[in-house]
């Protein structure tokens, strides 16, 4: 018992004492008889249960049944002195028995670690041994995958740094971070204004690297996942899966697709926030539609449930990972990327864009959305010049990147810039190991001198002199010899025209054209010479990349798009069961036409707002033609 208790006991005794000799004096006033029958009673008064219950074995209410006041607090007083004095003996054999056990179990550990070493010594295993064969295998194994990946592809160079994937830090660096959270502030109470209906509970979503989910979109819903097909080499090899649910959606839109019903589209939405086809739709749509901002946030949304998805090994920031484009349900994750890649372009964040685009080209070497066409546009963007002349060196073995027509210029490009930050800098060393910006730049120029005449209607350069340049015949007359070639140019000078309306590199290439043109009056079989290398270099006679729309790399986008649009939105197949009438001279009323009669007004007026939709038009022609013959 502890001091504490024993006090509290002691206490409750004294009360109960004056609580007694109060009823005693009471009832001595009243009378002699009345005091000698409750001298016979037990007392009202006393407690009800035994508070040493604990401590003496037998029990309380037996013993005091019939005995006085004073026998129980005698009672008490040596039952509690009895408690007082087994104290001590109670902790100093606790005490000991703790004692006991440590040095039991003390024992007990150094027993077993003596069977340890005797069973290591009996089977001659030397602990130290095997840890550094462990680790020696694991360093192998390391550089196994290092190889394996620089193999597939340079995956090195292709590391994703997730710190510049984020729009916010790039805006923060451009515009301030004040702005930065005044704007978001204003555009988080806008939505939120827009929620109507019941009470939208804001909840915090789970933290993504791509993009940064807002406070007001639903919660992740599980219906996609990935699974881990293969690991080869050292590369992890993925693939998206949909659930039953995700699945009766995309049987649902592909309804809706094939029947150009938008409204059904966000009906889908309604029910799927998360289903990727549907949201990559309404990207489209408000792209073309001029909304920029509303495109761009169904783009976060879309690469946050593809990202919400990732398998436990997926690590794409490492470039140990492969998510090959040839299985369909890995297709959505790359258009999302390329057109989250385009809208950072769009607003001058150009290192998040350069990121970006490493993550596309290190997930599949196939480069399927073409990101090898513009990653040169992006690192010189971001004034990436040493990062690019690294790439060019390290991502293929065979070194032929060169040959292309954006790395050929942007090499020479990459060059001055760091000639000229060299210059700056008074140091000279490294200007004499690789070969100078000018050198670059007529190596490009013989090699595809299509591209000066192609930049010079585009960008456009509108000095006297290029009409002096164009007239020579090497560069007024040059084709490009295949169809690869042309289709690569043209794709160069759509993304990247902007670039040349910096003087200084009109500049440079304006001296570089007159240095090829005398070159080519002195000796007129270098023109030969350099023409077979780029045809030994594009040889084939198809398009090998028939597969990248030159629009897809332009930064102008059309308001009204209704090739594009009803290419997205409807198949091939429309055009079979809607062909267009052979003497009908306009393109318009080969579109599929809709009726009108017993619909609801609200809904035929939104579809008439899509570009595709059309109605009435042959029947309008024929009622015309009924009037006409009556």
């Amino acid at each position: 018992m502890s001091a504490r208790l024993l006090r509290r006991v002691l206490k409750e005794q004294d009360e109960q004492r004056l609580g007694l000799s109060n009823v005693q004096q009471d009832a001595g006033g009243g009378g002699g008889d009345e005091t000698g029958e409750e001298s016979d009673s037990p007392v009202a008064g006393a407690p009800s249960r035994n508070l040493f219950d604990l401590l003496d074995n037998q029990g309380y209410e037996e013993d005091t049944v019939g005995d006085s006041t004073e026998d129980i607090i005698e009672k008490q007083q040596s039952v509690i002195r009895k408690a007082y004095d087994a104290v001590p003996v109670m902790n100093y054999k606790s005490k000991k028995k703790k004692k006991k056990n440590k040095e039991i179990q003390k024992s007990a550990k150094f027993k077993d670690e003596e069977s340890l070493d005797s069973i290591l010594e009996e089977l001659s295993i030397d602990v130290k041994a095997s840890h550094e064969n462990r680790c020696h295998s694991a360093k192998e194994q390391n550089e196994n995958v290092i190889d394996a990946t620089k193999k597939q592809g340079g995956s090195s160079i292709l590391t994703v740094d997730s710190k510049y994937l984020k729009v916010e830090n790039e805006l923060r660096k451009i515009f301030g971070s004040r702005v930065v959270s005044s704007f978001e502030n204003n555009e988080i109470g806008g939505n939120l204004r827009q929620i109507h209906g019941g009470r939208r509970a804001i909840h915090n979503p789970r933290r993504t690297i791509l993009v940064t989910p807002s406070s007001f979109w639903p919660r992740w819903d599980g219906s996609l996942s990935m699974e881990l097909i293969e690991t080869k080499d050292g590369l992890h090899y993925f693939r998206y899966l949909h659930s039953a649910a995700y699945s009766h959606a995309q049987e649902a839109f592909e309804a809706a697709k094939s029947a150009n019903d938008l409204n059904a589209i966000a009906s889908i939405l309604a029910h799927y926030p998360y289903h990727i086809e549907s949201l990559l739709t309404f990207a489209e749509v408000f792209k073309f539609s001029g909304e920029h901002q509303s495109s761009a946030d169904v783009l976060a949304k879309c690469l946050f449930a593809l990202e919400c998805a990732w398998h436990p090994l997926f690590t794409p920031m490492q470039g140990n990972c492969q998510l090959k484009y040839i299985h369909d349900t890995n297709k959505p994750f790359f258009t999302a990327l390329f057109c989250h890649m385009k809208n950072l372009d769009r607003r001058g964040c150009h290192r998040s864009a350069l990121e970006v685009c490493k993550l596309l080209l290190s997930l599949d070497c196939d480069d399927p959305k073409g990101a090898l066409l513009c990653i040169d546009y992006f690192s010189l963007r971001a004034e990436e010049y040493r990062w690019l002349e690294e790439f060019v060196d390290e991502y293929r073995s065979d070194n032929s990147l060169w040959m292309f027509p954006n790395f050929s210029y942007s090499l020479a490009f990459a060059r001055f810039f760091i000639e000229h930050d060299l210059s700056s800098s008074s140091n000279s060393t490294e200007q004499t190991e690789k070969a100078s910006s000018t050198d670059l730049m007529k190596q490009a120029l013989m090699l595809h001198p299509l591209v000066l005449q192609k930049l010079v209607v585009k960008a456009p350069l509108k000095e006297s002199l290029w009409t002096q340049i164009l007239k020579n015949s090497f560069f007024g007359s040059a084709k490009a010899g295949s169809p690869t070639l042309e289709h690569l140019i043209s794709i160069y000078v759509e993304r990247s025209y902007l670039i040349w309306r910096f003087p200084e590199l009109q500049n440079l290439l304006k001296e570089a054209a007159l240095q090829v043109i005398e070159s080519f009056k002195a000796s007129s079989s270098e023109a030969k010479d350099w023409a077979c290398v780029r045809k030994e270099a594009f040889s084939s006679e198809r398009n090998e990349y028939s597969h990248l729309l030159v629009s897809d790399f332009s930064d102008t986008i059309p308001t009204i798009p209704p090739e594009e649009l009803r290419q997205f939105m409807v198949g091939p197949h429309l055009d079979e069961i809607h062909p267009a009438d052979e003497g009908d001279a306009n393109p318009q009323t080969a579109h599929a036409t809709h009726e009108v009669a017993g619909r609801n007004a609200a809904v035929v007026f939104l579809e008439s707002l899509l570009p595709w939709v059309h109605y009435g038009e042959r029947q309008a022609h024929a009622e015309d033609h009924d009037q006409n013959i009556q």
